[in-house]
């Protein structure tokens, strides 16, 4: 299973400009924030959908699909704590509603859509690039440089996690066996193999990074410059309008659910 979500493809989405793939996801969840209505973050949804599939990033969507079912099935606890609208069944622990109902499969939507727009952005985005567009759009280099190691080292724990539970069961240890709890207690003792290399990985990095001499000037050149193209001008002026028009609806109060 491969540890990084980067899908090498040559798409226009992974051809634009890093600062321009970063704005993107900052309108996609800024889109998604401002309404509530399912009918209003449909076109987000569809949006994101065609963009995966345009990308390439199906793969990474069929392997966390498990997520974006429990986003959806956690839209049922809305109908323990929204007790608004008219009562379509109504007894003490549960109010099932159709603004209840409305109102849970929007949070669920929610979800799923900021999980999509993640999935898309680390699907088309390198490492470097996501440091790269953070640094151009004002944050300092030490943040994005701890955003991005963020992005490498999680990645390279689980990967360290995968290979000691493979090494275990080479040696006769199965984690298949007994409980729930007794193999929740198994996988206990590779936590301390798993968080000594990641310790150790931690360490390296750092003397790597004195030695490279990380810190020494607050504007540190870059080995690939990204050239802004008219492509990159259109994506931005896009990303605009699609934040601007869903502020305009959360404005309108067409985005809200209310309750009757």
């Amino acid at each position: 299973m491969p540890i990084y979500s980067y899908i090498e493809r040559d798409s226009f989405i992974h051809r634009l400009h890093p600062t321009v793939k970063v704005f993107g996801l900052f309108v996609m969840f800024w889109s998604v924030y401002w309404v509530d209505h399912p009918v209003a973050l449909l076109p987000i949804g569809l949006l994101l959908v065609i963009l995966a599939q345009a990308s390439g990033a199906g793969p990474n969507f069929r392997r966390m699909r498990w997520l974006f079912i429990l986003a959806f099935t956690s839209a049922i606890s809305w109908l323990f704590f929204y007790r608004q609208g008219k009562a379509l069944v109504n007894v003490p622990l549960m109010h099932i509603s159709q603004v209840s109902l409305v109102f849970g499969f929007s949070r669920g939507m929610k979800v799923a859509e900021l999980l999509a727009a993640v999935l898309l952005f680390l699907s088309t985005t390198k490492i470097e690039e996501f440091a790269f567009g953070l640094q151009r759009i004002g944050m300092p280099y030490r943040v994005g440089f701890t955003f991005s190691l963020a992005f490498r080292l999680v990645p390279l724990f689980m990967d360290s996690a995968a290979t000691i539970v493979d090494a275990q069961r080479l040696r006769g240890y199965d984690f298949s066996q007994g409980s729930m709890i007794q193999r929740m207690r198994r996988y206990m003792g590779v936590s301390i193999p798993v968080f000594m290399a990641a310790l150790r990985k931690a360490n390296n990095m750092a003397m790597a990074l004195d030695a490279r001499g990380f810190g020494r000037s607050s504007q540190p050149t870059t080995f690939i410059d990204y050239p802004i193209r008219p492509a990159d001008v259109v994506a931005f002026a896009a990303l605009v309008a699609i934040g601007a028009i869903h502020f305009m609806i959360y404005r309108s109060g067409f985005g809200t659910i209310r309750p009757h």
